[in-house]
């Protein structure tokens, strides 16, 4: 797949065992932020069939215009972010496009032979998962453009940008809070 099929990757994700440390460690790494961080959300959707509703903290910041997640899961639920076990797929985990037709996507990937994983949602983003035999352990990613979306990852590359390096964490949004 080249920028021409899907546009150009907008996000890279791993799975991290404990954010906070991933994120202190990606800000003296790599200098990367300031993080927003989103405690206690959950996606409720279907993973390779079963139902299911994943519970994780997520932390998000910006390299340029390409989005830096980090997924620390806290449930034990059916996700693409566990083993079968329920142990966490710990490190680079997918890449993702912005997709203003999430539909025709995922119909174009499953041409292309790739096969839905997880297709979910949590209310404000939409996302599908799509996974190939020949190229396991990675998945890719569709997150749904919806205007709110849109608007997040512009604020996003604009805050990264007129980031001074202080506070590694700008904001925490906690949904249990």
């Amino acid at each position: 797949m080249n920028s021409k099929t899907y546009g150009p990757i907008r996000q890279i994700a791993y799975v991290v065992e404990d954010l906070d440390a991933a994120i202190r460690h990606w800000t003296a790494f790599a200098g990367i932020g300031p993080w927003t961080v989103y405690k206690n959300t959950s996606m409720r959707g279907h993973c390779r069939g079963a139902d299911t509703t994943v519970k994780m903290n997520v932390g998000l910041s910006y390299q340029g215009e390409v989005q830096i997640e980090l997924i620390q899961v806290t449930s034990r639920t059916p996700s693409p972010y566990q083993d079968p076990g329920g142990h966490s797929l710990i490190g680079m985990h997918h890449i993702a496009w912005l997709s203003h037709d999430i539909d025709a996507d995922v119909a174009s990937a499953k041409q292309r032979g790739m096969v839905p994983a997880f297709e979910a949602s949590n209310g404000v983003v939409r996302v599908a998962y799509m996974e190939s035999a020949a190229e396991p352990g990675l998945l890719l990613e569709f997150i749904e453009a919806a205007p709110v979306v849109l608007e997040s990852f512009a604020s996003g590359v604009k805050t990264a940008q007129e980031w001074d390096g202080g506070k590694a964490v700008a904001q925490v949004i906690d949904f249990e809070a």
